[in-house]
């Protein structure tokens, strides 16, 4: 069969590879999270995509498409690009922005917290709790919807709380809770 009548699938078509929502749906995010999420919409929208299609269009003017590195490189970022611009929009739009600085001086665990615990082993570790899409480990930024984050919630400073790991439950305890002071505004 002619490659002209067959649709070009990728196995994530419709959903990036993200977290899903937890039931309830609720996409909390911090307002810079949001912000980045947007600005890389914004981003593929204004610059990355026009620039693709530029080069898919000139790819095409060369000729024969189908030994053109260019084009079919282009048309597959463009799908790339394209599902990526459906997922952020997506989300962007059951975004529920929560500013954490509200909590400024409180000692319980909410989100947009950043959470000094010990564990058992006497290791002490600091996260932030953030929204599905802005979570890094790396950074010590986890999602709220994560065991830690879900052990910590509503906790306050000197609390033991249980975590239920694969590993089995150990008991953590709250050393420090902050949050960002409020912006001057």
């Amino acid at each position: 069969m002619s490659k002209a009548f067959t649709r070009e699938t990728d196995t994530e078509d419709e959903e990036d590879v993200a977290a899903p929502l937890p039931a309830g749906g609720r996409n909390y995010i911090t307002p810079e999270g949001y912000a980045r999420l947007r600005g890389e919409l914004l981003h593929l929208i204004d610059e990355e995509r026009p620039q693709v299609v530029e080069v898919v269009h000139w790819a095409a003017s060369n000729g024969d498409r189908s030994e053109n590195g260019d084009y079919l490189y282009g048309k597959k970022r463009l799908r790339e690009i394209d599902r990526r611009i459906r997922f952020l929009t997506k989300r962007l739009e059951i975004a529920e922005v929560t500013d954490p600085s509200a909590h400024h001086g409180k000692s319980q665990v909410f989100f947009g917290a950043t959470v000094t615990y010990a564990e058992e082993s006497g290791d002490e570790r600091t996260i932030t709790i953030v929204g599905i899409d802005e979570a890094d480990s790396l950074q010590g930024q986890v999602s709220w919807i994560s065991p830690i984050a879900r052990a910590l919630l509503k906790a306050n400073e000197g609390d033991a709380v249980k975590l239920v790991t694969p590993a089995g439950t150990q008991e953590i305890d709250v050393l420090e809770v902050r949050y960002p002071a409020p912006s001057g505004g």
